[in-house]
């Protein structure tokens, strides 16, 4: 902005100062055209120093010295051109000589230049070291360093890196690649960021802008559901970003019958080896997932469960699994998904109704409760390590800091409970029945499931509802949704009209909806390790898995069995997305 006494204010990489170029260092003369009688917008400007910052990045030195030549642009101020040479070539006392210089071009802004003095006179202390002229490093730091009063825990760190032995250890005990160009680099890279952009342009400045752009289109991707690298394989800069939605689970790869009656609950494991789903004739599959071809195969086949499976919970480390009943169930069954033996069957009381469970982050401890008033944490032997009495518990979940676990009650409330130090605290209030909820990885989103109103997502931290799902059809059953896709950016859950919605977490219409189960589909789960693969299980007695038409999954269409259940092979059946 041009101020009324015609001097140039900068901003600072990162910010606006009230620094001035004046005289014959002002921004206007340093971008000025001097060299060419073509006219450059200041959109040009900027785009041609951008150009030749890359070049040079890259090693174009001669094409980028053309461009400047040609366009009469220098990438940056003479003083700051000088500064780069002697940083990377290590002339500590030129550099210093360039940093007085550069001062000139700041007001009042003498605390960047003692923490650039700090990381210029830094890599000279640890480079001395390097070379073994410890005399000289002792110098530097007692007559250059110390005199800054600047960042003095990070002073005597330095200063006890003499006792290393080796360069090597110096290195590591300092963090620090070494003497040699690498780090001259970085340290180049860090003081470019405290100068204003008229004087030197910040570090890949372009592949930052070019980064944020792909960023950005990838945002707006509502099918993004795969991770992107640099390689120009994943990622062209010539077109824009976008997703077909062949690439996103959106047809039936396999269809799995051995269940003889409704499919309650579904659940990967942790690791994404297997799939546990519970039936209402009370067998628990536990399907083992082949990670190169995809195919299922029944590992186990766990029975027993007098009332039926209709909640599952696997342990973070995908060795164990709690099994609950409906709500006339007494009893938890723990089972050892290594050997496929029951662990224990744990009964508290006959007076019990546990029919929802989930695992702490340790493996070893899990918290259960029900609808008549119980609240138990166990360990995996079924003894109960604390109990909170009277909470009518829908739905339970444990957070990933080893204590705080959120539970839905008959209150149409989600409050959190502590075990440790028996606190609760008050987190949402819906204004009609909590089905069930799920939260997302990182603790942040709840994704509740509400009574005749479909799906909300709450912002734990903030207490308030981020938006509303439509689409969906929940009336009274209950019906488990999920999380899921690459950083769980997706949404999924089954509906009472017999389809599977999927969502992006950013909207709130669904971006396609999943046909196929001709019943009540009552759970749907997203494979934590593969963003391809959705599980969903139904009334109709199946159990689908979902998967892209591009992949290799979508043609792997036949599931074996291991010794416990006979071989009879599985074909994909119809299923497939439905345009929104």
């Amino acid at each position: 902005m041009h101020q009324a006494n015609g001097s140039v204010s900068v901003h600072k990489n990162g910010g606006e100062s009230s620094s001035h170029f004046n005289g014959d260092c002002t921004a206007s003369k340093v971008i000025s055209a001097k060299k060419s009688n073509l006219q450059f917008s200041r959109k040009d400007q900027d785009i041609v120093r951008l150009v030749g910052q890359y070049l040079r990045s890259i090693g174009l030195e001669q094409t980028a010295k053309i461009l400047i030549e040609e366009s009469g642009l220098p990438l940056e101020h003479p003083v700051a051109a000088r500064f780069r040479i002697h940083v990377l070539a290590g002339r500590w006392r030129k550099v210093d000589d360039d940093l007085n210089d550069l001062r000139k071009l700041f007001a009042n802004e003498e605390h960047t230049i003692t923490e650039m003095k700090f990381l210029i006179l830094q890599q000279k202390y640890l480079e001395l070291l390097e070379d073994g002229k410890v005399l000289e490093a002792v110098q530097c730091l007692r007559h250059e360093i110390t005199p800054l009063s600047y960042n003095r825990h990070r002073v005597h760190q330095l200063s006890s890196l003499m006792m290393c032995e080796s360069g090597e250890e110096l290195r590591d005990a300092a963090q620090w690649k070494g003497k040699g160009s690498n780090s001259r680099k970085e340290l180049l890279d860090r003081l470019q960021g405290f100068l204003p952009v008229q004087v030197m342009l910040p570090p890949r400045r372009m592949e930052m802008l070019l980064e944020q752009a792909v960023a950005h289109q990838v945002q707006l991707c509502k099918y993004h559901n795969r991770a992107l690298n640099s390689s120009p394989d994943n990622v062209s800069l010539l077109l824009d970003h976008s997703c077909s939605k062949e690439s996103f689970p959106s047809i039936t790869t396999h269809i799995l019958n051995h269940h003889d009656d409704q499919v309650w609950f579904c659940r990967f494991s942790p690791d994404g080896s297997m799939l546990a789903t519970g039936c209402k004739d009370g067998s628990i599959i536990v399907w083992e997932i082949k990670q190169t071809t995809n195919e299922f195969n029944v590992k186990y086949q766990l029975k027993g469960h007098d009332y039926g499976v209709a909640h599952l919970a696997w342990s973070p480390d995908s060795k164990v699994l709690v099994a609950c009943g409906p709500e006339d169930c007494a009893d938890v069954w723990v089972w050892n998904c290594e050997t496929g033996e029951l662990r224990v069957r744990m009964t508290h009381s006959n007076d019990d109704s546990l029919t929802s469970a989930a695992f702490h982050h340790d493996s070893k401890r899990f918290v259960t409760g029900g609808t008549r008033g119980q609240f138990y944490q166990c360990d995996l032997d079924g003894s109960v390590i604390d109990s909170w009495e009277g909470v009518r518990v829908y739905c339970i979940s444990c957070l990933n800091d080893g204590k705080t676990v959120l539970a839905s009650d008959s209150h149409f409330r989600l409050r959190s409970y502590n075990f440790e130090d028996l606190t609760d605290q008050h987190i949402l209030q819906e204004n009609h029945a909590i089905m069930s909820f799920t939260v997302s990885d990182d603790g942040r989103l709840a994704l509740i499931n509400v009574e005749s109103e479909g799906i909300h997502v709450w912002d734990l931290k903030d207490k308030c509802l981020v938006r509303k799902l439509h689409g969906v059809k929940q009336g009274f059953f209950t019906i488990h949704s999920c999380f899921g896709g690459l950083n769980q950016d997706f949404v999924a859950s089954g509906s009472e009209d017999n389809i599977i919605y999927v969502w992006h977490i950013r909207g709130e219409k669904p971006i396609c909806q999943l046909e196929g189960h001709t019943q009540t589909v009552n759970c749907v789960h997203w494979n934590p390790a593969n963003p391809s693969m959705i599980a969903s299980v139904s009334d109709d007695g199946t159990v689908r898995i979902w998967g892209p038409a591009t992949s290799p999954l979508s043609t792997s269409h036949n599931v074996s069995t291991s010794r416990l259940l006979s071989g009879d092979s599985i074909s994909a059946l119809s299923g497939r997305c439905t345009p929104v």
